[in-house]
């Protein structure tokens, strides 16, 4: 069965995409760019360094993504390449990086809750933003049609 727009849009999956993403991103501690090029990177499964290269076109230049994304644990080998009969390495997205997607899957969703209190990275209120993004988790959690 294929989706339509109308069963996006009664499912509510985006409405609170951005607040899903920046919870993510702050919580750990990756950037929004890296974030969305891993979730599109996860939709191919197993990919190139070229597949790599072409999903990170429409986002700003960043010549260390690669290696930031692999040292961060986001990225890991598949297969590794021989030189010989192997010409290239295939890449995966790492366990984290699936536990982390899936997390936001079920929180779009409406399966699981972002958390609040002491185990938010918004719970010290530090900065006025801290403070918004508090209050529209309140009002995501509260609200029944998501």
């Amino acid at each position: 069965m294929r989706l339509t727009p109308t069963d996006l849009r009664d499912m509510n999956l985006f409405k609170y995409y951005r607040l899903v993403r920046k919870w993510a991103c702050k919580t750990y501690d990756i950037l929004d760019a890296d974030l969305e090029l891993l979730i599109y990177l996860d939709c191919k499964e197993r990919f190139t360094r070229n597949d790599f290269i072409e999903g990170a076109y429409t986002y700003a230049w960043d010549k260390n993504r690669w290696e930031r994304l692999r040292n961060d644990g986001w990225i890991d080998v598949w297969r590794h390449r021989n030189r010989t009969t192997i010409k290239y390495s295939v890449f995966t997205t790492s366990p984290k990086a699936k536990r982390l997607i899936t997390r936001m899957y079920r929180v779009m969703l409406g399966e699981e809750d972002l958390p609040i209190g002491r185990s938010s990275k918004f719970y010290k209120n530090k900065s006025y933003t801290d403070k918004v993004y508090n209050k529209a988790i309140d009002d995501m959690i509260k609200d029944k049609e998501r």
